[in-house]
This record gives structure tokens, sequence and C-alpha cells, in this order.
């Protein structure tokens, strides 16, 4: 699967955005999705994953309460709401996808967008 993440862009503090991750290849929903993110100078980290049905969703605990992941398979694409931005936010977003069971390790995903860069200024 291909998948390529938009939607990114510079917000002030408090601020909204929507990411985007368009999949195409086989089936999508063959995979559970999830979003990862990598600010300057730290590691990637897991943000949130949601299944094959949009049945079960995971969050990061920095992010619970603040973003939404979502998907609608007719349209092959996932989401990522993300509101009440803080500064600390600010990073490359990266779709990723599985086959196998989610979780919050970068090497459970084996696909992997291009990223999307959040600037949240403060």
């Amino acid at each position: 699967v291909q998948l390529q993440a938009s939607g990114g862009g510079l917000v002030q503090a408090g601020g909204s955005l929507r990411l985007s991750c368009a999949a195409s290849g086989r089936t999508f929903s063959s995979y559970h999705m999830g979003w990862f993110r990598q600010a300057p100078g730290k590691e990637r980290e897991f943000v949130a994953a949601i299944s094959w049905n949009g049945g079960s969703t995971y969050y990061a605990d920095s992010v619970k309460g603040r973003f939404t992941i979502s998907r609608d398979n007719p349209k092959n694409t996932a989401y990522l709401q993300m509101n009440s931005l803080k500064s600390e936010d600010t990073a490359v977003y990266y779709c990723v996808a599985t086959t196998q069971a989610m979780g919050v390790m970068t090497w459970e995903y084996e696909y992997w967008g291009q990223g999307t860069l959040v600037t949240v200024s403060s």
C-alpha cells in the first residue's frame, strides 16, 4: 500500500488541524492505520492508531482528549483531527499502516507515508 499524508501547516497554539492519509494499492480495509510523529532532535513517537474497521482506537497519553483518529474505508483515507494544539505538538507527522496487530512501536508498522510538517507557534 502507498500512503500519502497531507494537511500539515502552521497554526497558532490552541488551534486545530486535520491531517489526511490517502492510501492506494491493496484493499484499505485490510490495514490497521496509525500516526507517528518526530520532533526536531527527538525520536519518532507513536501518536494514535485505529483498527481496520474503526472499532478500536489508541492514543498516546500526550494527545489523549485532544486528538481524534478516524477512517473512511470507502474513501481509502484515514484522518487525524488535532485540537487544542500546543507548541510541543510541532513535528513531522507520519501516516502508517500494518496488516499485523496494532502497536505503539515503529517496527510494528510495515508501511510509511512521507510525512507532513505541523508547526505550532506559541
